[in-house]
């Protein structure tokens, strides 16, 4: 009986998939279709780190991007942890993510959640989004899953195993529950959401991805997080490069940084790492 109990659930898992993405389209649809955002309503006026006269260029985001990228690329192909040889794992999820981000993106800089200072960019914007902001989605990944491969390589053991089922759980009930309190407002609800959905998602469906090795690497990465998130939200620069509409997000900043954006980061990673791992998994089966 037990063969026969796997295989019809087995069978059951796409249709399971199928209802559960629809349950989000419906969601996320009613929270697009019933908030109107006030254009032109941005702050451009942050606090600051400390300001720093070198990063007043628009070259400033390019420059970020290849900050992010350069140390992961350059290491990548040491042999203690030959991560080019991991690349292909990556770039197939990796792309598809990017698309959705990208697409989410160019349709929030476009109703007015968010806006991007030409005084930092060097001027090309396809679709109306800087060409900066499409690397973005591509190098920040990259450079988190070689953080991810480096803590892997020096610690051994899962530290978080014992845990991450419940704070999955628990992280869940917290992203739903800022998702629908702060529904007026969009960058927050739509985030917390989409990372609550993928939560569950995550224990209904991807039972066996190293959840704790995920929350480990998030953590380690937040300080690089918080050097380039904070260079472009205006924390070391007279004026944002990344600039919000402050109806449309929580509020409160870490300094510069809308706490909006440590949840659009851990869903960012989290696809990316899932990705990832399933991808590495089907080569290794």
């Amino acid at each position: 009986m037990e063969p026969t109990r796997g295989m019809s659930e087995k069978r059951s898992q796409p249709v399971a998939r199928m209802l559960f993405g629809l349950l989000i389209l419906l969601v996320i649809g009613a929270l697009w279709s019933t908030n109107e955002v006030r254009p032109d309503n941005f702050v451009m006026e942050v606090p600051v780190f400390t300001h720093w006269q070198a990063l007043e260029t628009n070259w400033l985001y390019a420059l970020l991007m290849l900050f992010t990228i350069a140390f992961p690329l350059i290491r990548s192909f040491e042999p203690l942890l030959d991560y080019y040889r991991k690349w292909r794992y990556l770039l197939p999820g990796g792309l598809v993510i990017a698309a959705i981000f990208i697409g989410w993106d160019i349709w929030f800089t476009k109703v007015g959640v968010w806006g991007f200072n030409d005084a930092y960019l060097t001027g090309f914007r396809p679709l109306g989004l800087p060409w900066e902001e499409w690397t973005f989605f591509i190098f920040v990944p990259f450079s988190c899953v070689f953080i991810h491969e480096a803590l892997c390589y020096y610690i051994k053991r899962d530290l978080l195993a014992p845990i991450q089922q419940g704070l999955t759980v628990l992280l869940a009930i917290f992203f739903f529950a800022v998702g629908f309190l702060k529904w007026e407002s969009l960058y927050t609800s739509t985030t917390f959401l989409l990372c609550g959905f993928f939560n569950v998602y995550h224990l209904l469906f991807l039972k066996n991805q190293p959840r704790g090795r995920f929350y480990l690497s998030y953590l380690v990465s937040f300080l690089p997080f918080l050097l380039v998130n904070g260079a472009l939200t205006g924390g070391f620069t007279q004026a944002p490069v990344v600039y919000y509409n402050p109806e449309e997000f929580f509020g409160v900043r870490i300094v510069s940084i809308p706490v909006d954006d440590a949840a659009y980061g851990y869903l960012l990673l989290m696809s990316n790492f899932s990705c990832y791992h399933y991808f590495k998994g089907r080569k290794s089966a």
